[in-house]
């Protein structure tokens, strides 16, 4: 009998939250405040896996410390941005993300501590 070991996959995760990001902005009405919104947390949100994956292929354990400390950073930006916008009925949606966003910060975080 084989034991299956579940590998959490970090780049798949952050993947999935700009992916849910931008299924989420495209359900909220696009005021002229919340098109600049979205277009930031567009970015951010994306950026967050963007900078996980430069980490693992970081040539330096400094530079890999350096991309983790922004992908955490972006992680915190996004949660800012998704607190920000009009959302009308999908507060809940939101409340989802901004969970995510913020178990994002607290994974790059104790990997920032674990790394120094």
């Amino acid at each position: 009998m084989t034991k299956t070991v579940k590998k959490y996959d970090l780049e798949e995760r952050t993947l999935k939250f700009a992916r849910k990001v931008r299924q989420f902005v495209s359900q909220i009405r696009q005021t002229a405040r919340n098109r600049e919104d979205s277009r930031q947390l567009l970015r951010s949100s994306g950026s967050v896996g963007a900078n996980y994956i430069e980490a693992n292929e970081a040539l330096s354990k400094k530079d890999f410390i350096h991309r983790i400390k922004i992908s955490r950073k972006e992680s915190k930006e996004s949660r800012y941005w998704l607190k920000l916008l009009d959302v009308g009925g999908l507060e809940k949606e939101r409340g989802i993300l901004i969970q995510e966003a913020t178990e994002l910060m607290k994974i790059f975080g104790s990997i920032i501590r674990k790394s120094n």
